[in-house]
């Protein structure tokens, strides 16, 4: 009697899991848990109810965590369990950010289904003030033309170039140095920018 009764709730259990559909997607980004230290970290799966992350710090359950991922910028929730690689989250957003991110994975499902390609030139943009000032680690100020900027880096123009792995801060945002062109360099964001500031009126 009571095995029967146990059963349906067995069997509601992954019902409820589920009931936002998860997108297989891999997604870069940083996230910071309660001591505000920050750590890399990339998306198993995503749905607008949760997270499954490769992470090289796990938490504890229960624990308050920050997540920035490209295309996607901020999301915050909980830490719900471990996995051999990283950690699965909840997501806490208020039904129109929800909303927004539902849409965001919508298109990142399509893209992926259709195969398009990983095409960065569409996923960048050209700012409308394009003079800021590179600073290195030693103080050094470098003046810069920003070239694109994409959620995660950007592309500078710069006479003097700073060695790759550099630390350096371009206006007022952290970044560290990639890799060398011929003209300048690139830089990869700390944290990616949220979304919410992503358009041509950004000012990094």
């Amino acid at each position: 009697m009571s095995a029967l009764q146990a059963a349906p709730q067995l069997q509601t259990r992954p019902i409820e899991r589920r009931r936002h559909q998860r997108v297989l997607v891999s997604l870069l980004g940083r996230y910071m848990l309660t001591d505000r230290q920050e750590y890399p970290c990339q998306t198993v799966d995503i749905s607008p109810g949760g997270v499954l992350l490769t992470a090289p710090v796990k938490g504890a359950i229960g624990e308050r965590v920050v997540v920035y991922l490209e295309h996607l910028g901020r999301i915050e929730g909980e830490i719900k369990r471990h996995t051999a690689q990283g950690f699965a989250m909840c997501i806490h957003a208020a039904p129109r950010k929800r909303d927004k991110l539902a849409s965001q994975l919508t298109w990142l499902a399509n893209r992926t289904a259709l195969g398009l390609p990983e095409d960065r030139r569409h996923e960048r943009i050209t700012p409308r003030v394009l003079t800021s000032v590179l600073k290195l680690e030693n103080g050094r100020e470098i003046p810069a033309r920003i070239i694109d900027i994409s959620m995660s880096g950007a592309a500078i123009a710069v006479d003097s170039k700073p060695p790759i792995g550099a630390g350096v801060t371009i206006g007022s945002t952290n970044a560290k140095v990639v890799r060398h062109f011929q003209n300048g360099v690139a830089l990869e964001f700390r944290l990616p920018l949220s979304a919410d500031r992503f358009d041509e009126n950004i000012i990094l």
